[in-house]
């Protein structure tokens, strides 16, 4: 039994200790949040102990791993804190919104031999994955062409954006991590373009973006597109497109059902997409809970390092640069 403690009792916190308590390898033992009311109403409901010291949680003799979702900027120290006291640690990205301190954090957590696991969550969703062992079986040849679509259904708040580092380390770094993992190969050439279509005044402020596109290249010359927008009317817009020497293989959306409906007025009308990532990706964080939890009981590689997100964090960085300059960038 992997004893769990789950820091940040958000959101994510939520999901996450759900996924904790659902997993029968595992137990829930504490859920820790300075806000005490938020973190008592996620403890109660999976009957674990609610903290308001993350740090306490993370040293308690009787807690094998630490999930982290809490605030961006407490990433390092948690994470850190947690691989000293010999911990197993998934942690959400970004690892931290500047890249030399990820780059440190990373470099001290290969030195001290910790298991982080990134939470890349998208890579456990059941259609992504079968993408990637479709790859590996050889069942379209050698990948030329990633194309990924990703659009939020509306504007996050103003205090978020503030906070977020901008759309590339927040949004679109899930993109850049489905990208190196569906290339197969890690890209040396970033291009990008950012407008400000959706909420200029508001992204002003923070030199921020809401529609942005990035290509990527590797030495090989495979290519990969991702196109990002803060609001699409229509819903939570997730697709993929991977074309290989031999095939193509794509995803698309996901609805509540797959019921279409014909009359007079209108032809295979269907439900709008799934609301959010709350609700599109709930089987993928499932999933990765419990591969990290597999992973932890069975004494196996974690699925996704912290390498990963610094990986995934410089590609962001370098769409950063090619927006500022209007150049392509060399990784």
């Amino acid at each position: 039994m992997v004893r769990i403690a789950v820091l940040g009792a958000g959101r994510i916190g939520k999901i996450h200790a759900a996924s904790v308590a659902a997993n029968p390898k595992a137990k829930l033992v504490a859920v820790a949040d300075p806000f005490g009311d938020a973190v008592r109403t996620v403890a109660e409901a999976h009957g674990a102990d609610a903290m308001t010291d993350a740090m306490e949680a993370i040293a308690r003799p009787d807690v094998d791993a630490v999930v982290i979702g809490t605030p961006t900027d407490t990433h390092v120290g948690l994470m850190t804190r947690a691989v000293e006291l010999g911990k197993a640690v998934l942690c959400e990205k970004p690892i931290d919104l500047d890249i030399a301190e990820s780059e440190k954090a990373a470099a001290n957590v290969e030195r001290l031999g910790g298991k982080v696991m990134l939470a890349f969550n998208r890579r456990f969703d059941t259609t992504f994955a079968e993408i990637r062992r479709s790859i590996d079986a050889g069942r379209i040849g050698e990948v030329r062409q990633v194309v990924i679509s990703s659009r939020d259904p509306g504007m996050p708040p103003a205090a978020y954006v503030k906070s977020s580092g901008g759309i590339f380390r927040d949004m679109t770094i899930h993109d850049l991590d489905m990208a190196r993992w569906l290339l197969g190969e890690e890209p040396v050439l970033v291009s990008a373009i950012g407008s400000r279509l959706v909420d200029a005044p508001l992204l002003e402020q923070y030199d921020d973006y809401d529609t942005v596109m990035v290509t990527l290249q590797t030495a090989s010359g495979k290519q990969a597109v991702i196109n990002n927008c803060r609001e699409a009317v229509y819903g939570y817009d997730q697709r993929v497109e991977v074309l290989g020497s031999t095939g193509l293989l794509t995803h698309d959306n996901l609805r509540p059902t797959t019921m279409r409906l014909t009359t007079a007025e209108m032809t295979d009308a269907q439900e709008p997409l799934l609301n959010f990532f709350l609700e599109r990706y709930a089987q993928a964080y499932r999933a990765e809970m419990n591969a990290f939890v597999d992973a932890i009981a069975d004494g196996k590689p974690m699925p996704t390092t912290v390498r990963d997100g610094v990986l995934a964090l410089r590609l962001a960085e370098c769409a950063v640069e090619s927006v500022r300059t209007g150049r392509a960038v060399t990784v």
